[in-house]
């Protein structure tokens, strides 16, 4: 079923406009008596009745009010250093997908992508972009929250204020599934940019209280090692199950 996130909805009736009333009516093509689902970004879905629909206003009714049953039971924040190209993309769409609740793209020593200004808020508006689009397509129930880009020592006081903070270090660690169980609920994840972590980076991490992480013998790609630990944690806090 169709899915469209909307800021907030009150009474029995809801209003679209712009974008989404445009892609209802000319991309779905869809009719009156059509059936949506509208997500309020705070994990209730409403399930709701085409009306009347333009391409510039779909009039939906409100047939049914349930929370959202895909979120899972745990907040993990993903803090990424800023790879190189549209990697990032790959990243934030399926770090979204995998029940991600916000990603900060962070500025490390070995980051070869260091955008600022009008671009750093360009990207930053794209993965959101794709954030939204992931989120619509996997069926979230909210919108997960991407980040402009954050200082190395920004992100670790951040990072620090989780129950758990790990840190997926190539110079090998714990195994994530024991430090992680289903009673947690919040998670901070730091993964490395392509030429991973510098010493200083790693030292400061551990200060900070994160845990060094491995993710197995082998040393995945930046773009990899987020999705990974995330179905990881996903997995030992119980949410990969049917």
């Amino acid at each position: 079923m169709p899915r469209f996130f909307v800021e907030s909805v009150s009474g029995g009736q809801v209003i679209l406009t712009g974008p989404d009333a445009a892609h209802m009516c000319r991309s779905l093509r869809m009719k009156p008596g059509d059936t949506v689902t509208l997500c309020d970004t705070q994990g209730f879905d409403y399930q709701c009745v085409v009306q009347r629909l333009s391409p510039e206003e779909a009039a939906l009714t409100i047939i049914d009010k349930h929370q959202c049953e895909n979120e899972p039971s745990l907040s993990v924040i993903l803090y990424q250093g800023l790879p190189k190209g549209e990697k990032m993309d790959w990243i934030v769409q399926k770090a979204v997908e995998l029940g991600v609740s916000q990603i900060v793209p962070v500025r490390m020593e070995r980051c070869v992508s260091r955008p600022d200004g009008k671009a750093s808020q360009k990207k930053t508006d794209r993965w959101q972009k794709i954030a939204v689009e992931a989120a619509k397509q996997c069926g979230r129930g909210i919108l997960p929250q991407v980040c402009p880009p954050a200082d190395f020592h920004q992100a670790l006081i951040q990072a620090a204020q989780a129950e758990v903070f790990l840190f997926c270090y190539e110079g090998g660690g714990e195994s994530v599934s024991r430090l992680i169980t289903q009673k947690t609920k919040t998670v901070s994840v730091l993964i490395g940019p392509e030429g991973g972590f510098s010493l200083p980076e790693a030292e400061a991490a551990r200060k900070a209280g994160g845990v060094p992480v491995t993710l197995g013998k082998r040393i995945l790609r930046t773009e990899t090692a987020p999705l990974a630990a995330l179905s990881v944690i996903m997995y030992a806090s119980g949410n990969m199950e049917p």
